[in-house]
């Protein structure tokens, strides 16, 4: 199967970063199923890093392989096992889960927002998972280990440029 990452550079050799630890799914080398999604990354980056060019890089990950050798947890859904473990490695306390990879659903602009009035306190767990399930939300591949990151070999980098 085919995933992406979205970045400032070509990533040929994927590494896993610990110092990345308070993302979504703690710390980890992140890709897509979506295109269009590490394309949106790679362009969050380079207004963050104030740079023109960036890139999506393309990897064929042997998922069949990897199953029978690696430890990997699917989330279904965003729902309220998701919303813990995102918001707990959010909150720097690691993963619930340790696995060689997780996938599953990606929070976008809207569900960080409700994700952060849950952190504050503002929805209750059922309120924050009931808001969740009305999004359409793309996928996170979450590479945490170098023994699952062996079954994916880099493809090649299209370059995406600033839009004029």
């Amino acid at each position: 199967m085919t995933v992406y990452h979205g970045s400032t550079v070509r990533v040929e050799k994927p590494e896993i970063r610990i110092g990345e630890s308070f993302l979504d799914f703690g710390a980890g080398f992140y890709t897509t199923t979506s295109y269009e999604q590490a394309e949106r990354w790679a362009r969050i980056k380079m207004r963050r890093q104030n740079v023109s060019v960036g890139y999506v890089s393309v990897y064929h990950f042997d998922c069949e392989a990897a199953k029978e050798q690696t430890d990997i947890f699917r989330f279904q859904s965003a729902d309220m096992e998701w919303l813990n473990f995102v918001a707990g490695n959010r909150r720097g306390e690691g993963l619930f889960k340790a696995s060689d990879m997780h996938i599953g659903p990606v929070a976008d602009d809207s569900v960080y927002r409700s994700i952060r009035l849950f952190e504050t306190g503002v929805l209750d767990a059922e309120e924050t998972v009931r808001r969740l399930k009305t999004e359409a939300l793309q996928d996170q591949w979450t590479f945490h280990t170098d023994k699952i990151l062996s079954f994916l070999t880099f493809i090649e980098a299209r370059e995406i440029r600033e839009e004029a």
